[in-house]
């Protein structure tokens, strides 16, 4: 693929032979970042998991401390009281029948990032799989997203709570931040998400878990990070 002149400055700024802390790679990516807006920080692992097997996909939620940067858009299937609540805790679209038929549709798909259902009307979202799943949204009990607190839902999704899941190359994907963000809150961010990353390792897992990491920006050049570095991260900072 052809790479841009200042993909190609920004890249020569990374050593390829070199597996940096998380300190000086959230300090590389800030310094990488090939774009002209607040850039997206994000964090790519590579797992030593076979999700082929329904016991070694490893899926969660996290708080991230300091947030993503962004305020997720949050849509909520309820009726009620429920979606009410929703509604005060600040989901962007509420509903249920009529919206079920108009997602169904592949409409307004645009108009939000996150999922919340209230578990009575799983049986009727459940049917929005084809539309929802590839895009990583449709609403699961594992990750809270089916749940009758759906106030609670928004709030900790509009709050900076991100979801991760392997894919089929038992790659993780997920955000730490913005380019903004000082390196003390990427490195806190990507702290907490590898600590619950950690605890959820499949029993079924063997040898090496963690075996590969990555920091980005969007469009920016990866940085290579020590996989073997995951305690005390903040160390260096406080140094």
């Amino acid at each position: 693929m052809q790479r841009s002149k200042a993909h190609k400055n920004a890249a020569s700024k990374i050593d390829r032979d070199k597996l940096y802390t998380p300190a000086e790679a959230a300090k590389l990516a800030k310094e990488t970042s090939a774009t002209k807006f607040d850039a997206t920080v994000e964090v790519a692992l590579r797992l030593g998991v076979d999700p082929r097997k329904a016991d070694q996909i490893v899926r969660g939620t996290v708080n991230l401390p300091h947030g993503t940067g962004k305020t997720a858009r949050v849509l909520v299937f309820a009726t009620g009281d429920r979606a009410e609540a929703a509604r005060e805790a600040g989901a962007d679209i509420v509903g249920a029948d009529e919206l079920i038929d108009e997602i169904s549709k592949g409409n307004r798909l645009n108009e939000f990032d996150a999922v919340v259902a209230t578990p009575d009307l799983m049986g009727k979202v459940g049917r929005l799989g084809r539309v929802l799943g590839p895009r990583g949204l449709m609403p699961n009990p594992k990750t809270g997203t089916v749940t009758p607190d759906v106030a609670k839902a928004v709030t900790e999704i509009k709050g900076g709570k991100i979801e991760f899941r392997t894919d089929r190359q038992a790659n993780l994907h997920f955000v730490i931040g913005k380019v903004s963000f000082g390196e003390r809150q990427l490195v806190e961010n990507y702290a907490a998400a590898l600590d619950e990353v950690l605890r959820l390792k499949p029993s079924a897992a063997k040898g090496r878990y963690v075996k590969k990491v990555t920091f980005s920006t969007t469009m920016g050049p990866g940085v290579p990070v020590d996989p073997n570095v995951v305690r005390g991260l903040t160390a260096e900072l406080d140094a």
